[in-house]
C-alpha cells in the first residue's frame, strides 16, 4: 500500500537543484530529510546561505538537515530507519566535467559507493519512488542532435558522465531485481538563481564585473541547452507523484537503453533548444552594460561540443513543458546576482 504522509529524503540538499525541490517540497507541505556533505568543491558559504533560505521557509517539524557524506552507509541507515521515508530524490553527487581531470576518486567514491549505498537503503526500506540525477553528459561523443533517452550512450568522454552512466545502470539493476521504482533525470546545463559558482552564468558574470578575462575555449563554437531552475524544479516535483513503470515497449530482441521491463525510466530535461555560446555571453554583456574581455582557446579535453535535449519523453509522462524563456531567465539570474553578492 502507498503511504498517505509524503516523506522525502533529498540527498544534495545545500545544491543548487536540491536546495530548491526542497523549497518546493516544504511549501507542499511534505516532510523532508536534507543530506549534504558540504564539500569545498565551490564555495561552502553559498550553500549555507541556501539552508539558511530553506530554513525560512520551513516548519518546525517538517525539515531536517545533516551534514554527512554519502559514502558513509552507517550514517545513512540511521537516517533511513529512523525518519522512514517513502520517497528519495538523490542529486547528490560530485559535480563537475573538468574536476574529474583532476581529483577522479572523489566520483569514484561519491557518485558511485554513495548512490549504491542509496539503491540499497532504497531497497532495505521499500522506497515508494526514488528519483535521482543523471545527466546530458552521458550522451559523450554523440553527433546526432537532439540527444534522445533511445540514443546509444556508450561512449562517455570525461569520467563524469561514466559515473552517471553507471548510476543509469546500477538503477536498472536494482530496479528489475528488487522492484524498486526509479527514475533518472538527465539535466541539461541548469541556471538561474543560487546557481554554482563553477558554471558559465556565474563564471562569466563574475568575470565581467571585475573585468577579467574570459576564457573561451573552442573560439566560441559551442552550444548549450541551458535550462532554467524553476523549470527543472517543476519537473522533479511532477515526478515525485508519478513513480517509474515498466516500459510497454521494451523488446528483449532489440534492446533500447531508455526502456526497461523492470519499474525504471530515463528522461531528458532540458530547455530543448541550443543556445550559441557567444549569444549568452553578449546576453550578459547586454543586460550588465559591460563589454567583456575575451580570450578564445582551444577546446578542451573532456568537453562537447553540443548539448540539445529531446524532451518530449517527458513530456508525455508529466506534460512537462519549459516554461522560462533563456532571454528571461538570465535577467531573473542576473538580478540574483548583482543583489546577493552586493551583501557580500
Amino acid at each position: 500500500m502507498v503511504s498517505t504522509k509524503r516523506k522525502l529524503v533529498v540527498t544534495g540538499a545545500a545544491g543548487f537543484i536540491g536546495s530548491a525541490i526542497v523549497q518546493k517540497l516544504l511549501l507542499n507541505n511534505d516532510e523532508v530529510i536534507g543530506i549534504d556533505n558540504l564539500n569545498d568543491y565551490y564555495d561552502v558559504s553559498l550553500k549555507e546561505s541556501r539552508i539558511k533560505e530553506i530554513k525560512k521557509n520551513s516548519k518546525i517539524n517538517n525539515w531536517g538537515f545533516y551534514k554527512i557524506n554519502f559514502e558513509d552507509y552507517d550514517s545513512l541507515y540511521k537516517i533511513f530507519n529512523d525518519f522512514k521515508p517513502n520517497i528519495v530524490i538523490h542529486l547528490g553527487a560530485q559535480a563537475g566535467v573538468r574536476y574529474s581531470l583532476v581529483n577522479p576518486k572523489s566520483y569514484i567514491d561519491s557518485n558511485l559507493v554513495g548512490f549504491a549505498n542509496i539503491l540499497e537503503l532504497s531497497k532495505i526500506f521499500g522506497i515508494e519512488n526514488l528519483i535521482y540525477a543523471s545527466s546530458s553528459s552521458v550522451y559523450g561523443g554523440n553527433k546526432k542532435v537532439p540527444f534522445r533517452e533511445s540514443d546509444s550512450v556508450n561512449y562517455p568522454v570525461n569520467l563524469y558522465a561514466a559515473t552517471k552512466r553507471s548510476n543509469e545502470l546500477m538503477a536498472i539493476s536494482y530496479s528489475h531485481l528488487f522492484n524498486i521504482p526509479s527514475t533518472g533525470l538527465r539535466f541539461f546545463t541548469v541556471y538561474g538563481p543560487w546557481g554554482r559558482p563553477d558554471m558559465a552564468p556565474m563564471l562569466f558574470t563574475k568575470s565581467i564585473l571585475n573585468s577579467e578575462t574570459l576564457k573561451i575555449f573552442n573560439h566560441g563554437m559551442m552550444k548549450r541547452d541551458f535550462t532554467y531552475i524553476d523549470d527543472i524544479v517543476e519537473a522533479i516535483f511532477k515526478c515525485t507523484y508519478k513513480p517509474a513503470t515498466p516500459s510497454d515497449k521494451f523488446d528483449s530482441l532489440n534492446i533500447e537503453p531508455d526502456k526497461s521491463k523492470a519499474p525504471h525510466r530515463i528522461f531528458n530535461i532540458g530547455y530543448g533548444k541550443p543556445i550559441k555560446l557567444m549569444y549568452f555571453i553578449n546576453l550578459i554583456e547586454q543586460y550588465l552594460g559591460l563589454t567583456a574581455k575575451k580570450e578564445f582557446l582551444e577546446m578542451q579535453p573532456g568537453e562537447v561540443l553540443e548539448t540539445w535535449s529531446d524532451t518530449n519523453a517527458l513530456k508525455e509522462w508529466i506534460g512537462y513543458s519549459p516554461q522560462i524563456s533563456f532571454e528571461d531567465g538570465i535577467k531573473k539570474f542576473l538580478n540574483w546576482y548583482l543583489s546577493y553578492y552586493s551583501k557580500k
